[in-house]
């Protein structure tokens, strides 16, 4: 089997566009049902969701938990959070994986912990490998994707997408079973 693999030379926002035709092109291919997207303030999960809109497909945007920078705060504007539910897309506002009560104690007490020993793993093929895998069981977790689906999962490395890769879903308490079936574009330089 051949498929195609678009590495990006440089990581960031300006991969964007064709990390969504990316999307557009398996959907319409392989008939994916499910695309989950990192965004931090809206902006790339309202461009996802509004270009998919008329996709047969069910969009998850996939945010940082409040408080996340500060406390008391959501990085995703109320409006653009709106936008986005208009467009039928879901939002997941939650813990991320491996930014949860380990990273405290590793900030606290200088451990080493499994999830973060995880999350610097799955670092060294991408920042946005990492994301698309911690977004995949997010949704999961939040009952907004089924488990052992193939989904689409997108994510980015500070800002817009740069990586789309195609995993076998899983819930976090069933981690071992999240599998990275393809690779559809990744950065690399990051």
């Amino acid at each position: 089997m051949e498929k195609k693999v678009l590495y990006f030379e440089k990581f960031g926002k300006e991969n964007t566009e064709a990390c969504l035709q990316i999307v557009r092109d398996a959907i319409d291919k392989y008939k994916y049902r499910f695309v989950i997207v990192a965004s931090v303030t809206g902006e790339t999960g309202l461009l996802f969701s509004k270009a998919l809109k008329d996709k047969d497909v069910k969009v998850v945007v996939v945010t940082h938990s409040a408080g996340y920078k500060l406390p008391n705060t959501f990085e995703m504007p109320e409006e653009i959070r709106r936008e986005i539910e208009n467009t039928g897309a879901k939002i997941y506002t939650g813990t991320m994986l491996t930014h949860s009560l380990e990273t405290s104690f590793t900030s606290k007490f200088s451990g080493i912990y499994p999830t973060l020993i995880v999350a610097h793993t799955l670092r060294r093929f991408g920042e946005g490998t990492k994301v698309c895998c911690e977004i995949t069981m997010m949704a999961a977790d939040g009952g907004l994707i089924p488990e052992n689906e193939k989904v689409l999962a997108v994510a980015g490395t500070a800002s817009g997408a740069d990586t789309v890769l195609v995993l076998q879903s899983a819930a976090s308490k069933r981690f071992l079973d999240l599998k990275v079936l393809e690779i559809l574009a990744k950065p690399i330089e990051f």
